[in-house]
C-alpha cells in the first residue's frame, strides 16, 4: 500500500496570529488542505511549547488557544478537513520528547543556528520536542518558513539515528517552503524587517476595521 501523505504544522499560542502568519503559513494551510494531495493534515496548538517561554503567565497561553483556533477558523482552516488539536492534550508528545533526548548531545543542539537562538530564549528542549511532535503523527510534510529549516535538519537527525537503533520505525519528514517567496518575511507596519508581536507592529487578523485603516494610515 502506498504510504499516507500526512501534513503536521501549527502555532505557539503566545498571541492572537496577525498578516505575517497569514502570508507566511494560514494561506499556504488553506492551500494544501484544499489540494486533495493529503491523507490526514493535524494543525498543533502548541500550549506546551507557548510554556517554555510564558511559564509565569499560564492564563496567557490558555486565553490564546481560543483565539488561535478562532484565527484559523476565520482564515478557512476547516475542521471537517483538519484535525485542530491541543499539544498538552496528547500526553504522549512529552513521552517521545523524554526518550528522544538519549539520542541527542547538547553540543548538537548548540550548533543549530536556529536553536541557538530558541536556546538563549527558551530551553534546550523545544527541537527535541518538535520532532516528538513531528514523528508521533507519522508526518511526511511539514510546512514551515526557511528559518525553520534547521529544526527539521534536527528531527530528521533523531529519526535516522532512532532507526539505525530500533529499526525501521519513524517516518523522514520532508520540509515544504512558503511558495511564494516574497511572503518569507513581512515587514511590520513600522517598516522593521519583520511583523511580530513582541516588537508590536502587527496588524493582527482579529483587528477591527477601523485599527486596521488606522495601522495602514501610520505606515
Amino acid at each position: 500500500s502506498k504510504m499516507s501523505k500526512i501534513i503536521l504544522t501549527g502555532d505557539r499560542p503566545t498571541g492572537r496570529l496577525h498578516v505575517g502568519h497569514y502570508v507566511g503559513s494560514l494561506k499556504e494551510r488553506v492551500k494544501l488542505q484544499n489540494s486533495g494531495e493529503y491523507d490526514e493534515i493535524y494543525i498543533m496548538i502548541a500550549d506546551a511549547q507557548a510554556l517554555t517561554d510564558n511559564a509565569e503567565h499560564p492564563e496567557k497561553v490558555r486565553q490564546n488557544i481560543m483565539n488561535v483556533a478562532l484565527d484559523y477558523l476565520a482564515c478557512g482552516i476547516d475542521p471537517e478537513k483538519c484535525h485542530i488539536f491541543i499539544q498538552s492534550m496528547v500526553p504522549e508528545l512529552t513521552e517521545l520528547t523524554f526518550y528522544y533526548m538519549n539520542l541527542v548531545t547538547v553540543s548538537r543542539v548548540q550548533r543549530n543556528p536556529t536553536v541557538k537562538a530558541e536556546i538563549q530564549q527558551r530551553n534546550f528542549c523545544y527541537p527535541i520536542s518538535q520532532a516528538a511532535d513531528i514523528t508521533a503523527f507519522r508526518a511526511t510534510t511539514v510546512p514551515v518558513g526557511e528559518d525553520q529549516m534547521p529544526m527539521i535538519e534536527q528531527c530528521k537527525e533523531i529519526v535516522h539515528k532512532f532507526n539505525s537503533v530500533y529499526g525501521e520505525t519513524l517516518t523522514d519528514p520532508e520540509i515544504v517552503l512558503p511558495s511564494n517567496k516574497s511572503c518569507l518575511r513581512l515587514p511590520g507596519i513600522d517598516g522593521k524587517a519583520k511583523m511580530s508581536k513582541s516588537l508590536g507592529n502587527c496588524i493582527y487578523l482579529s483587528d477591527e476595521e477601523d485599527v486596521v485603516k488606522k495601522k495602514v494610515m501610520s505606515m
